[in-house]
């Protein structure tokens, strides 16, 4: 006979997720409370975390950020917020809203002051990616949320929980990005990063207060139901909006998305037809907008070429697109001379066809007015472009400016390319300056090439 108990599925459940058993409810609650207050030695390493988590972004290093992170007191007032709401402790609150005030106040002016400074104000992915919250955002800050405080009611297997929410919900990234946006005066950055610090603030003070409901923690001041429906109500309602906002960013992110996608598969058929594109790049994609740029090397896009991609842009479901063409410029003027000289050559023929003299000096003519006309385009080269790159590229390089300058020794004549470069330190400039110039002589295939320093 088998006297072996029989497995109840039921019971192994419950064992196995319930957090009621070992919780210190005493613990816990002084825990929370002893990490609310911003005194002294906190408000410091608040500072000095800050600091570190701004060198990190401006670096993009997420080592350093995550090491800012895991010494920084920012999460203190937010649980003490969700302590009070869930145990009716209107003391406890205000301290926590007063603290969690202080310490975000402090952390944005330490951040706008380190970025303040010029040498510091580079944008990094690791910038960037905390400008545009969305919903996974909210699902990370609700996981995180739970886990902490779950981590906190068990307190001594709460260490490396700890560390890892501090890691997942990131509170104080969020902040530097946004004293980095005051500070450049990117304030679409400013209000990106600070949504997404309310966002992984209220559903962590939110995760605090279901956990400690659900845990049945004592309430300090006994309320009636009427007064605890309007708590819920106004949790659930601040909750919806936020959840709202960034499901809404979400969605245009994946329209983002989509319409990139679109315009990169549109932009490969048309160079799979020999259409002559010139530098296509992430700009000439706007999705603000609506647009897509194309600038068209050669001959002019014809109105029934013109309606045959409006067509294809339809096939690729983007019917309402806006698509904006430009000609090269100088292919335009060289055209148009070219046509003028043909037109004179014409006429000049009809008269001296005769003459056969001054046929031949007419073909010279024309044959050097050809000549120049070349060298001209030759000589022409796209500066706008080269400036933005130079920009880009060489961090010290405060403007630059070109010029041709003709030269001769009466047996021959040359024509240089000139470019005076002003720096805005000498010697970071020396460090860039020789780099540049065999960047440049690279950049326009020309050896004939002087780079002038300026300080």
């Amino acid at each position: 006979m088998n006297n072996e108990p029989k497995l109840n599925i039921r019971e192994y459940l419950v064992h196995l997720f319930d957090i009621k058993k070992g919780t210190s409810k005493a613990g816990t609650i002084q825990d929370i409370k002893d990490g609310i207050s911003i005194r002294g030695h906190t408000a410091w390493i608040l500072i000095f975390s800050i600091l570190i988590a701004s060198i990190g972004l401006n670096v993009s290093s997420p080592a350093v950020v995550i090491g800012a992170m895991l010494i920084a007191p920012l999460m203190g007032p937010l649980l003490g917020i969700g302590l009070a709401l869930a145990i009716n402790d209107a003391a406890t609150l205000k301290r926590s809203f007063v603290n969690l005030i202080a310490m975000t106040a402090i952390s944005l002016l330490t951040s706008f002051l380190f970025f303040s400074i010029p040498l510091f104000q580079n944008e990094t992915p690791e910038i960037l990616a905390r400008t545009k919250p969305d919903l996974r955002d909210v699902l990370i800050a609700i996981a995180g949320g739970l886990a902490l405080i779950v981590s906190l009611s068990r307190r001594k297997e709460m260490t490396n929980t700890i560390a890892g929410v501090a890691i997942a919900t990131a509170l104080m990234p969020p902040l530097c990005t946004a004293g980095f946006g005051l500070a450049t005066g990117k304030y679409g950055y400013f209000f990106g990063a600070m949504f997404l610090f309310v966002i992984n603030s209220t559903y962590i003070a939110l995760a605090t207060y279901i956990i400690l409901r659900f845990l049945r923690f004592r309430e300090v001041h006994k309320v009636d139901d009427q007064q605890k429906k309007w708590t819920i109500r106004i949790a659930s309602l601040v909750s919806v909006l936020i959840l709202s906002g960034s499901v809404f960013t979400f969605y245009r992110l994946i329209q983002e998305q989509q319409f990139t996608r679109k315009a990169q598969d549109f932009i490969r058929y048309l160079q799979d037809e020999g259409v002559p594109l010139i530098d296509v790049d992430d700009e000439d994609i706007d999705f603000q907008n609506h647009s897509l740029t194309l600038t068209v090397f050669g001959s002019s896009v014809s109105p029934d070429e013109q309606n045959k991609w409006k067509n294809k842009l339809a096939d690729l479901g983007m019917p309402d697109i806006r698509l904006i063409i430009h000609q090269s410029e100088e292919n335009k003027e060289i055209k148009e001379q070219m046509k003028q000289l043909q037109s004179t050559y014409a006429e000049q023929l009809k008269l001296i066809n005769s003459k056969d003299e001054l046929i031949r000096d007419k073909d010279l003519m024309i044959r050097e007015l050809k000549d120049e006309i070349q060298l001209l385009y030759h000589d022409r080269i796209p500066f706008e472009k080269i400036s933005r790159e130079a920009h880009i590229n060489y961090d010290a390089l405060r403007e630059m400016s070109f010029s041709k300058r003709i030269h001769t020794d009466f047996d021959r004549t040359d024509t240089l390319w000139v470019f005076h470069t002003y720096w805005k330190d000498r010697r970071r400039g020396k460090e860039q300056y020789g780099k540049m110039k065999e960047w440049l002589k690279l950049r326009v295939k020309a050896d004939s090439l002087v780079v002038v320093f300026h300080e």
